[in-house]
């Protein structure tokens, strides 16, 4: 990361060219409730000099959050939490209301980066998206529902409870089947 940003700012091109890297929830040994957002020990030595390194150079940091998989993954995460469609339920974070699972994930990847000195590195959401089939939750109208509510989500002034009134930038993927994939379809 260091030789590209060089080559770019050597190439005066540092104003219009950032060099960043993606991280997904997984690196996250804590991400509930969404204050305490924490990088696992194993992950540490190499993301934080990463941290410092988009900090220096004003780079935001890209971040993978599928709420599908938390929810494919967890018994105790309710499909209308993951889908956008759970107005009633809220998770009570001292004072944070979530109505969402993407604003959970959001926001402990913030703390995480926080704890490590990247509490002012924009994070992009550099990949979501719902599985249409493969597995528990994947249907072609639940992605159709993740994808509406999401972009519907995204239109509203406000953003989640712990970065009121701030854009998020966030990229769908994939909206076409990857059939070439190892693992579950999903």
């Amino acid at each position: 990361m260091k030789n590209v940003q060089k080559a770019i700012r050597d190439a005066g091109l540092a104003n219009q060219i950032k060099v960043s890297t993606a991280t997904y929830t997984g690196l996250l040994s804590v991400s509930y409730p969404p204050r305490d957002g924490a990088f696992g020990r194993n992950v540490q030595g190499f993301i934080a000099p990463i941290i410092r390194f988009l900090v220096e150079n004003n780079s935001p940091m890209l971040a993978n959050i599928y709420p599908y998989f938390a929810y494919a993954g967890n018994s105790n995460v309710d499909l209308s939490y993951a889908l956008f469609t759970a107005p009633g339920t809220v998770v009570n974070d001292k004072g944070r209301q979530y109505t969402n699972l993407f604003d959970a994930m959001y926001d402990a990847h913030y703390a995480a980066q926080s704890r490590l000195g990247g509490g002012n590195v924009e994070i992009v959401v550099s990949e979501t998206g719902w599985p249409s089939a493969g597995n528990k939750g994947a249907t072609t109208d639940n992605a159709q529902t993740y994808y509406r509510n999401l972009i519907d989500h995204m239109k509203r002034a406000t953003r989640t409870p712990a970065r009121p009134g701030r854009d998020i930038d966030a990229y769908l993927f994939a909206m076409f089947d990857e059939n070439r994939k190892d693992g579950r379809e999903s």
